[in-house]
């Protein structure tokens, strides 16, 4: 079966149709720039340009998790961050392999950015974050997915709580109010809540965007 590319916020570089891209670039919270690996190539500079917003960003975040690459793509791919850029910080894991494994050696080596993840593969972080492989898979199609822990104890205890469960309608509500002396018109017009902003659940990538926020306050960009 084919896999299609989950984009989040932004903008991706799609390759041959129905398949992950090579490199795949989002943001994150609004200004922390991801840019997600799925396999090092000699094109990743062309790549990383053209799918690159304009926005302003607080940092960026190279993920290499379960990356692979072509032999001599990682000489190629870390001139892409050098000089004065925004902070980097790079995810790696059990499978950052070949090209992705040497990037992020070479990265931590000249000391480019921080990286972070687990501590069983090739590429030893600066910051270990344990977390279930099966998880992490997950993670890597929605960062902000959610991962039932026990379906079945969540579903029954649901069950339980039902008939203590407010289920009242809007209209109802109002009528209620309406009937209480209360202006109907006060129910209905008052301003909705602001939706909730999704909830980043991926545990790695998550660290990586509060190390950023925090490198942000101790040093704020200068106009």
């Amino acid at each position: 079966m084919k896999k299609c590319a989950i984009l989040f916020v932004a903008v991706s570089c799609l390759v041959a149709a129905g398949r992950a891209a090579d490199t795949e670039v989002s943001l994150v919270e609004t200004n922390v720039l991801r840019v997600r690996v799925n396999r090092l190539t000699e094109n990743f500079a062309a790549q990383l340009r053209a799918a690159t917003p304009s926005n302003d960003v607080i940092g960026r975040i190279l993920d290499l998790r379960a990356a692979s690459g072509d032999p001599d793509a990682a000489a190629l791919a870390i001139n892409c961050f050098s000089g004065n850029k925004p902070p980097l910080v790079i995810l790696v894991d059990s499978q950052t392999d070949g090209a992705a494994a040497a990037l992020a050696k070479q990265l931590r080596t000249a000391r480019a950015g921080v990286v972070i993840g687990s501590s069983d593969g090739q590429v030893q972080p600066d910051i270990a974050v344990a977390g279930r492989a099966a998880d992490e898979k997950i993670f890597l199609q929605n960062p902000y997915a959610t991962i039932p822990t026990n379906p079945a104890s969540t579903l029954s205890a649901t069950n339980e709580l039902l008939p203590y469960v407010d289920h009242t309608s809007e209209a109802e509500l109002v009528r209620k109010r309406v009937k209480d002396g209360e202006d109907a018109s006060d129910a209905t017009n008052s301003p909705r809540a602001e939706p909730a902003q999704p909830i980043l659940r991926d545990p790695v990538l998550a660290r990586a965007v509060d190390l950023l926020k925090a490198l942000a306050i101790l040093h704020p960009a200068r106009d």
